[in-house]
């Protein structure tokens, strides 16, 4: 993921000197949706372990959550 975003970057940083060669433009596009994707996926992933409580301590999470997590865990 950090070699993802290095290169995000640099292409970044090269399109606000230089304009991008069409195959350039093309990678950034390529990895900032690999990027999006691996961020969805491990989003997901927190929030299907996300559990909500209260100050006293009962657990309030949404009765759809708790479904998402169901169907994700099973």
């Amino acid at each position: 993921m950090k070699d993802l975003i290095k290169r995000i970057n640099e292409l970044a940083h090269k399109s606000k000197t230089v304009e991008l060669t069409k195959s350039e433009k093309e990678e950034q596009q390529k990895l900032r949706q690999q990027y999006l994707n691996t961020f969805r996926k491990n989003m997901k992933k927190t929030l299907m372990n996300v559990k909500v409580m209260d100050k006293e301590g009962n657990d309030v999470t949404p009765e759809k959550v708790k479904y998402e997590q169901k169907k994700y865990n099973n």
